[in-house]
């Protein structure tokens, strides 16, 4: 523990003991959050984003000890354990490296260099590996052996071969080396499969492409990837540029055994051998093994890419607890309605036929008008699907025909929202009511509270990652998770209110328990205090203490039940009443309380510095939301899809979805448009988080559009023109690696000028369009 406990603590560059009380509090069932939010006096300050990668790396080089225990006992077994092989194998740091020291120990199967070790030929392999100036074919005389097989000087030549590439094929340190110079100097080539050009056209831009391996971003990989796994791409990877004479590998090979090779009788034997043992063992598994790091790597981004934007979307601002109108667009199916009271309880549904082929327009009308009036509705979300911009028009003609308390209409991303309504929640929620209305449902509560509605479905399908379904789905699912429960516990969660899949997302609960609490609030009605929570079933003093602190209770018998501070800490507020002699009421939300307060006074062996300091930051804004102040965009009348776009056009649009090469945009046309990064901002970025993020509100310039793809290139940066083009081409997209190197070298910090507007190359490849079907 000491050891694992040091190395996290020097990559996250803080101390042992910090470390060592968060792994302590770890295994004793502590959460993330809880641990985060109410033991930092414990972690010394380990916030949220320390302790999910500690927590990663406990996990990681626990695998990692015990691994080394089980290869230790195999070699040990064998009789092969040496104490210098025993000290590497502890000093290894990762797994990769463990594995080739276990190489040349792994049962293996018959292999052609065992058969020659059998029939006697190892010695030979030996003695021609040591002194290059034996004659091998003299040598190879002693040891033919036709009854084993070996009947002449080429087969027993053949075989000490194959004894040879096998014992190169398993040195650890030269495997290490060889790793070091593909991961260094590598290149990767994908070329598209013969016959295959227009049955994975798609991939067109990965046809005849190369960059080097180092160079190549996390959408590129999985794209390439994607294309080889659907037998469309072929992927090698080469060490040296084409055409070079002597193989850089091959001569890391020499110097490692410190061959110097001219003219010695056994030279060109040796040359053969390294020669095969390079191309047909070291090449080919050193070649399979980057392809998998790629992909690890890729799958890493691409999660942590669809984290960023998942926290950023279930983060986004609500619109708060006001009537709200939900209208899931149709077209010949219809629109439906669904009107929600503030706490998100359905109060009426209906369905109209504004467009085509019924075109009950006025009808439609009169529906939505009354609706708002009977129910006083304050806002109208509109899902952004298929026909929303006919459906926004006919809600903002309703909204003339108001006459006073005109809502406010807002367009709502809809994804997730079909996933939702099929699913066995919404069923129990609403057994009675239409599969189509409960999309309607679930479009105006996630305008009420984004974060709230969105738990309910599985983020995988809210349309907001980056590959999604190429990675590694445990990965992902755990990834999103911890996502989803840092976000919860953020914000805190109405006890009073709150559905069953909200609070099972809670810090100490599980669906189980989550469910118990809403049958608890069924038959006994509304919580008035926090620890009426311990009468409800299965949920024990342990969970009480992960989640109290993240339930809020409103109008409750304690008003400390509506904040962060934890109910442990309560003691801790009556001496700060008793020191002010003012009823808790007057003490919560006190502005400066901090400089009113004795906080030497309160220090004791159960309440230290930071924790005064919470709980006194936490009494001065009691339950304070962390998310941003509502506001939405306002997408521009007349422009309602791709052929309504022209080259010059400024629009607001919200940011629907980040990835590492630019920012997607929603600017009403149902289609997003695309910002590279490179667009983003007249300064260098690496990312494009470091200016958006999903759910902003941004405005961008047309570039170009590209209908027949539906593909639409923005900017952010308003001043930019389009690219030049012959009328009526339509633009030719140069490949994405070309693309990048050009931005890479347009976006360095020393470089003073200004990037060049961008074309629609960025758009050029298999994600555009994998997007635009997730989407759809």
């Amino acid at each position: 523990m000491a050891t694992i406990s040091q190395q996290i603590a020097e990559e996250l560059n803080v101390k042992p003991v910090q470390i060592e009380a968060a792994v302590s509090l770890l295994d004793e069932g502590a959460t993330v959050p809880f641990i985060a939010r109410y033991r930092k006096e414990a972690t010394q300050g380990l916030d949220d984003n320390h302790l999910r990668f500690l927590a990663q790396r406990l996990v990681y080089l626990r695998e990692l000890n015990e691994r080394k225990q089980v290869v230790k006992t195999n070699i040990k077994q064998q009789g092969k354990l040496t104490d210098s092989l025993s000290h590497a194998i502890d000093h290894v740091e990762n797994k990769t490296q463990l594995e080739d020291l276990y190489l040349p120990f792994k049962p293996k199967r018959r292999t052609k260099g065992q058969i020659a070790i059998e029939a006697g030929i190892e010695p030979l392999a030996k003695a021609l590996f040591k002194d290059t100036h034996l004659d091998p074919e003299l040598e190879a005389k002693l040891y033919i052996n036709a009854d084993k097989g070996f009947a002449d000087v080429k087969a027993v030549l053949e075989g000490a071969s194959f004894i040879l590439i096998e014992y190169i094929a398993e040195q650890p340190s030269l495997v290490q080396k060889l790793r070091r110079l593909m991961q260094r100097q590598g290149q990767l080539t994908a070329t598209v499969v013969k016959g295959k050009t227009q049955e994975g056209a798609k991939y067109r831009d990965y046809f005849e492409h190369s960059e080097k391996l180092t160079k190549v971003p996390s959408h590129r990989a999985l794209a390439m990837l994607r294309g080889r796994n659907e037998g469309f791409l072929q992927l090698s990877i080469s060490i040296d540029p084409e055409g070079t004479a002597t193989s850089s590998a091959e001569q890391l090979i020499h110097e490692h055994f410190n061959f110097r090779l001219t003219q010695q009788k056994g030279a060109a034997f040796i040359q053969k051998v390294i020669r095969l043992a390079w191309k047909t063992k070291l090449n080919v598994s050193l070649e399979n093994e980057s392809l998998g790091v790629l992909r690890e790597q890729a799958e890493k981004e691409a999660i942590k890419v669809f984290a960023k934007n998942l926290s950023d979307l279930l983060m986004a601002a609500p619109a708060g607890e006001k009537v709200t109108l939900g209208l899931d667009p149709g077209l010949r199916t219809g629109c439906k309605l669904a009107v929600v009271d503030g706490t998100g309880k359905l109060l009426s549904t209906n369905t109209i036929f504004p467009h085509a082929p019924q075109n009950n327009w006025d009808k439609s009308m009169r529906t939505i008008v009354n609706l708002c009036k009977q129910h006083k509705v304050s806002l109208i979300a509109i899902g952004n699907g298929t026909g929303s911009r006919e459906s926004d028009k006919l809600v903002a003609e309703a909204i003339k025909m108001l006459e006073k308390n005109k809502p406010m209409k807002v367009m709502v991303s809809e994804a997730g929202a079909s996933v939702y309504s099929a699913s066995e929640f919404a069923a129990a929620e609403f057994s009675d009511l239409d599969v189509s209305l409960r999309g309607a449902v679930s479009i105006a509560r996630r305008l009420q509270d984004p974060l709230a509605e969105l738990v309910k479905i599985d983020p995988k399908a809210i349309g907001v990652g980056q590959y999604q379904h190429d990675v590694s789905q445990s990965l992902l699912s755990q990834s999103l998770d911890d996502v989803i429960e840092d976000c919860v516990n953020k914000v805190g969660v109405d006890l009073n209110q709150a559905s069953m899949p909200l609070l099972a997302r809670v810090s100490g609960l599980n669906k189980t328990i989550a469910q118990n609490i809403v049958i608890h609030r069924e038959e006994h009605g509304r919580f008035e205090e926090r620890k009426q929570l311990l009468k409800v079933a299965r949920l024990g003093p342990k969970a009480f203490e992960q989640s109290a602190g993240f339930l809020r209770i409103r109008e409750g018998k304690n008003p400390l039940d509506m904040s962060g501070v934890h109910p442990e800490t309560y003691p801790l507020v009556e001496k700060i009443i008793q020191q002010l002699s003012q009823p808790v009421d007057a003490v919560i939300g006190q502005t400066q309380l901090a400089s009113k307060v004795n906080k030497s006074a309160l220090i004791d062996a159960n309440f230290g510095e930071i924790t005064v300091d919470d709980v006194i930051h936490e009494l001065e804004k009691p339950g304070r939301d962390p998310r941003p102040e509502f506001k939405t965009a306002t997408f521009q009348e007349g422009v309602e899809k791709i052929s309504d776009l022209k080259v010059g056009m400024i629009l607001e649009g919200v940011i629907s979805n980040v990835a590492n090469f630019g920012a997607f945009v929603d600017i009403g046309v149902h289609q997003d448009g695309l910002v590279h990064i490179s667009a983003i901002t007249d300064k260098y970025i690496s990312d494009p988080r470091e200016v958006v993020k999903a759910g902003d509100i941004v405005k961008v310039k047309v570039l170009e559009v590209d209908s027949d793809r539906k593909r639409i290139n923005l900017t952010m940066r308003l001043t930019d023109k389009a690219p030049a083009k012959p009328k009526g081409q339509v633009a030719q997209h140069s490949k994405p690696n070309g693309h990048q190197n050009k931005q890479n070298q347009q976006n360095r910090p020393k470089h003073k000028s200004k990037p060049k507007p961008i074309g629609n190359e960025a758009m050029g490849n298999a994600f555009a369009d994998a997007f635009a079907k997730l989407k759809k």
